[in-house]
């Protein structure tokens, strides 16, 4: 399935078709797609070239040629809730235990695999998900996806700082009255060979803003806001900080909660589609970290 674009050259821009394209966030890739695969790019209604001179005001029009399939992709019937969706992309609740996508050893049940199927249902089966903010597999929220290769393009030419992602975490003991919020800005690495990350003097850098929500006897409710993305880099803060979360036996202790208790709740970005125009979006936490935060509160667990 094709996509149209369309684009209105401003003063600043690029005098050239080509570089245009690219400063606004089409790939080279795309660019060849258009050209040899279905696709066209027009100037103020007429096919042009890339090398062509563009003027302040020429309304550029953009028709993407197809996306190679996938065969490693394959489409999943399983449910997947569409939180938001326009023409170039959705943002989709993930719930905790699926992976954002497939790997090499589960390739079947990703959220990219049941968009997959969502498109087929819908007789989109020339669509092809690009997950732009992933999460863990047992992590769940928010989660941006483009609808094409562009979109994908699109989105990352925007500054990575520009996306603003926040969690609610449940975790082990309760801070004191001067440490209610803060920044924790310790840089993280890998620890030995296996997956576990910890804060370590060459390790990249890594800042995550906390502010304590709640507290009960002997747990906490906190909002955190990643600056950085590192592998982990909320579970290692918060270990860090000695207060692991719930469920996350890698950086805790094993405390009977079935996954680390957290939720991306929060999600802001400029869309690249609309004049760079951000959109919000909030949920509420899911039910099994809603009833840990209750039981909790009654110290029933």
């Amino acid at each position: 399935m094709t996509s149209l674009f369309k684009l209105i050259v401003q003063e600043r821009d690029p005098k050239k078709l080509g570089p245009f394209l690219l400063k606004n966030g089409f790939s080279h890739q795309a660019l060849n797609n258009a050209k040899h695969h279905h696709g066209m790019i027009l100037v103020n209604h007429k096919r042009r070239y890339t090398s062509f001179n563009l003027r302040a005001g020429d309304e550029v029009i953009f028709i993407s040629g197809e996306e190679k399939k996938n065969d490693f992709f394959k489409p999943s019937n399983n449910p997947v809730s569409i939180v938001l969706e326009n023409k170039n992309y959705l943002v989709v609740n993930k719930p905790a235990g699926v992976l954002s996508i497939p790997s090499r050893y589960e390739d079947d049940d990703a959220v990219v695999n049941r968009l997959l199927g969502y498109f087929a249902q819908k007789g989109q089966k020339n669509l092809k998900p690009h997950v732009i903010t992933r999460l863990d597999r047992d992590t769940s929220g928010l989660v941006l996806v483009g609808k094409n290769a562009i979109s994908h393009a699109r989105f990352s030419k925007i500054g990575k700082e520009k996306f603003v992602k926040k969690y609610h975490a449940i975790v082990h003991g309760n801070f004191a009255p001067n440490e209610l919020t803060g920044l924790i800005d310790q840089p993280i690495g890998k620890k030995g060979s296996g997956v576990k990350r910890a804060v370590v003097a060459d390790g990249k850098d890594a800042q995550t803003a906390y502010r304590v929500l709640d507290q009960v006897t002997g747990a906490s409710l906190v909002e955190l806001r990643l600056l950085t993305g590192r592998t982990h880099q909320i579970r290692v803060h918060m270990a860090y900080l000695g207060h692991p979360l719930y469920g996350d036996p890698l950086y805790g202790i094993q405390d009977g909660f079935s996954r680390q208790a957290l939720n991306c709740f929060y999600l802001n970005f400029p869309d690249p589609f609309s004049q760079q125009k951000c959109k919000t979006i909030e949920l509420n936490d899911p039910k099994d970290m809603q009833e840990l935060w209750q039981k909790l509160i009654n110290k029933e667990f």
